[in-house]
């Protein structure tokens, strides 16, 4: 048996389950790709939920990316994500939740000495008539601010 869903991630029960579907990126320095991607949002009955994410080339279905994680309560409003990659960085980020929209920014981005030099990442899932949108966008040393992925995903 399932366990309920913790009263202080009530607002965050519209995530629940996984997600799939594709997506497109593009890059400053490169072309624009296409991607598979699945998200997944569960509980154990805390306040928080767990969220894993991994992406694919939907040619030979070979690894992209990967993020683990959390989505936590950050009080009236606000939610907080706490993910770490497999690029060398751990990122906190904080933001809003209005209805079945989120927005966050990172607060803090930190690296490994090998890591990918990323110094923003902005992050806006929303779900509407059953799709999840979500966009991402990131900065480098040396890029600015900019779109780099987004998806469209169904529950499965």
């Amino acid at each position: 048996m399932e366990p309920a869903v913790h009263p202080d991630v009530a607002n965050l029960a519209f995530l629940l389950g996984r997600w799939a579907g594709e997506g497109e990126g593009e890059w400053p320095r490169g072309e624009s790709f296409r991607y598979g991607e699945e998200m997944t949002f569960e509980h154990a009955g805390e306040p928080y939920l767990q969220y894993s994410q991994r992406s694919w080339s939907p040619d030979d279905e070979g690894p992209i990316h990967f993020e683990r994680g959390f989505l936590r309560p950050g009080g009236p409003g606000r939610v907080e994500l706490v993910l770490a990659h497999p690029l060398g960085i751990a990122e906190v980020a904080e933001g809003t939740i209005q209805g079945q929209l989120i927005e966050v920014s990172a607060t803090a981005v930190a690296l490994t000495t090998t890591a990918s030099p990323v110094t923003e990442l902005r992050r806006r899932i929303e779900v509407r008539d059953g799709t999840l949108s979500y966009e991402l966008r990131m900065a480098m040393r040396d890029i600015e601010l900019t779109s780099h992925v987004w998806a469209r995903l169904t529950r499965v």
